[in-house]
């Protein structure tokens, strides 16, 4: 889901296949980068990013797109 618009009231909500998932990368939170990072590359669509506030569980995360994945 992305929000969107200055009132958050616009949302645009996409699916992306997990089997369509052809690699993956997860960065977490560091010192000064609070941000956590998902990037999934897919199949003729191509890189997909995420971005998650530092309290977000992406080694959680990546267990489960590797579930799904490999």
């Amino acid at each position: 889901m992305n929000v969107q618009g200055v009132t958050g009231k616009k949302k645009d909500f996409t699916s992306l296949p997990l089997a369509k998932i052809q690699a993956f990368s997860v960065e977490t939170a560091g010192t000064f980068d609070l941000d956590a990072e998902l990037e999934l590359w897919f199949s003729g669509l191509g890189k997909v990013k995420f971005e998650f506030s530092g309290k977000t569980d992406v080694a959680y995360l990546n267990k489960l797109v590797a579930h799904h994945v490999l």
